[in-house]
């Protein structure tokens, strides 16, 4: 099968989040599919399966299947719209969070994804310990939304990996803070589905784009995530739904044995 890595979220290789992309020409197993991303050792690996007119989409990371992935969303639609089929500026997946489209405009790929607004909830216990800082509020979607006071806090943390294993029942931690350089930025950190830290999440966007749409009173945004790689995100609330947009460029094309 082909297989590409993908740098999402970025015009440069080596900035943004790296995604494989596999494109299947017939099923294979969850079992199979799982121990490919774990070979990969990616942060996630999506795969692409033509079904009639449907394309399936799944999304593994190194430890388990999740149900929602952005970068690896955008990196499967740049491998479908420039090596599968060039003529295509739109498509639309079939995936466990339901359909999700992809549109492509010059050289921004533009996601539909499900909102997910947070709700304020009591701060898990050991939460600043584990981060190493002052937490203002914590919000829960499917993944723990936590405000910090400013940019450069957030930029500066140092968490301690091993103590935000005990945060449980969320798929990740976004760190968050209203910007400087845009209008907010974030980092994120899954140590409970194999990811340290993640360089660019725009799945963790279907939370914050909604949130801080309410507190800055701003239907489009420009979104940082400030991890080492580094990315942008142009963001649009749209009440139940937001659109994420960002770059890609394709790092390496492989073929898989399998």
């Amino acid at each position: 099968m082909s297989y590409y890595v993908i740098d999402a979220f970025s015009k440069q290789l080596f900035h943004g989040n790296p995604a494989g992309v596999c494109i299947l020409e017939t099923p294979l197993s969850e079992q199979i599919m799982q121990q490919i991303a774990f070979e990969n050792n990616l942060a996630e690996t999506a795969f692409v399966f033509q079904e009639g007119k449907l394309l399936r989409l799944r999304w593994f990371t190194p430890k388990s299947e999740i149900d929602l992935c952005g970068h690896a969303t955008l990196a499967a639609a740049f491998v479908w719209m420039n090596e599968v089929n060039p003529d295509c500026n739109a498509i639309s997946f079939e995936t466990m969070s339901g359909t999700l489209t992809v549109n492509r405009k010059n050289d921004i790929y533009t996601m539909d994804f499900p909102s997910r607004m947070p709700k304020p909830i009591t701060m898990p216990m050991g939460l600043e310990t584990a981060l190493g800082c002052p937490v203002l509020e914590t919000h829960l979607s499917r993944d723990l939304i936590v405000v910090v006071e400013s940019e450069d806090t957030v930029q500066k943390i140092q968490p301690d990996i091993r103590k935000l294993r005990a945060i449980k029942d969320v798929v990740g931690i976004a760190v968050t803070a209203k910007g400087t350089s845009c209008d907010f930025v974030s980092r994120f950190f899954a140590p409970n589905v194999g990811v340290a830290e993640d360089p660019v999440t725009s799945s963790s966007h279907s939370s914050l784009i909604p949130f801080w749409s309410e507190r800055l009173q701003k239907k489009q945004m420009i979104a940082k995530q400030l991890s080492p790689r580094g990315g942008t995100l142009y963001c649009e609330n749209l009440r139940n739904r937001v659109n994420i947009g960002g770059a890609a460029v394709c790092y390496s094309k492989a073929t898989l044995y399998i």
